[in-house]
């Protein structure tokens, strides 16, 4: 007699890796803003999931950092902290940098060719106009650049802060006037890249982290870090929840 007792029910992880991946785009597209409670009820209509799976989410979610909990409010929308995101851009510029760097010096000509197509695929990505297209195909290229590299161990560490760098991206992302300098940025590192000069590759890459943190700055100090946003999120929670009340209004598109 078969034992099926380790049998993975894929219908159920695929499931919950759906509504994962809903939320996280949800969170990074600003549908769910910074310290808006998230409530079960409401993401469980919204979702067309179970509790169960909507708890199972958001547990993953906190772990990664986008969502917290708040004593006495349950979980909400984590709030960029500027202390923490300046190591976070310290070390992408870091890393980036030794990437870029090492990728011009022993890049092989079918590595260097994987890294234009990502690059292409990118600027597709910024023409279409949309920030979750723009950020998947920016990990793309960073993958491609570490891999060239042969930087492995650095791009596991990357990999690890991708969905917390994915969120700050997506506010330089959406930030007007960023892309045709992101492009310019983007084009001096292939360029530095291509023609085989290691120091100007690492300080292009690392100018084009700076750039980006900058813009991720000015947006953060505005409204006290999301203060605002936080404030009346926490000072509702005795009445109606944010999330609840949007969708009785209809202020709230469906997450898709």
């Amino acid at each position: 007699m078969q034992d099926d007792s380790l049998r993975i029910d894929r219908s159920a992880k695929t499931l919950r890796t759906l509504a994962l991946e809903r939320m996280r785009e949800a969170i990074m597209d600003f549908h769910f803003q910074p310290g808006e409670r998230l409530v079960e009820r409401p993401l469980c209509d919204q979702l067309g999931v179970s509790r169960s799976v909507v708890r199972e989410v958001l547990r993953q979610l906190e772990a990664e950092g986008l969502v917290q909990m708040i004593p006495g409010h349950g979980p909400a929308v984590a709030k960029p902290d500027l202390g923490r995101t300046d190591e976070i851009y310290e070390l992408r510029a870091l890393l980036e940098g030794i990437a870029a760097r090492a990728c011009a010096l022993s890049a092989t000509d079918g590595q260097l060719a994987a890294l234009e197509h990502a690059l292409s695929e990118l600027f597709e990505a910024w023409a279409s106009g949309r920030p979750p297209a723009v950020m998947r195909a920016t990990t793309k290229f960073y993958e491609a650049l570490f891999e060239a590299a042969d930087k492995r161990v650095a791009w596991e560490i990357v990999s690890g802060l991708n969905v917390r760098i994915n969120q700050l991206r997506s506010m330089t992302i959406a930030s007007a006037n960023r892309r045709e300098p992101a492009i310019a940025e983007m084009n001096e590192i292939m360029n530095a890249i291509r023609a085989r000069k290691p120091d100007e590759a690492e300080a292009a890459a690392r100018r084009h982290v700076e750039s980006a943190w900058k813009i991720a700055r000015t947006a953060l100090q505005q409204d006290g870090e999301f203060g605002s946003a936080a404030e009346k999120a926490v000072d509702s929670a005795d009445s109606e929840p944010p999330t609840a009340s949007r969708l009785k209004r209809g202020g709230h598109r469906p997450i898709q």
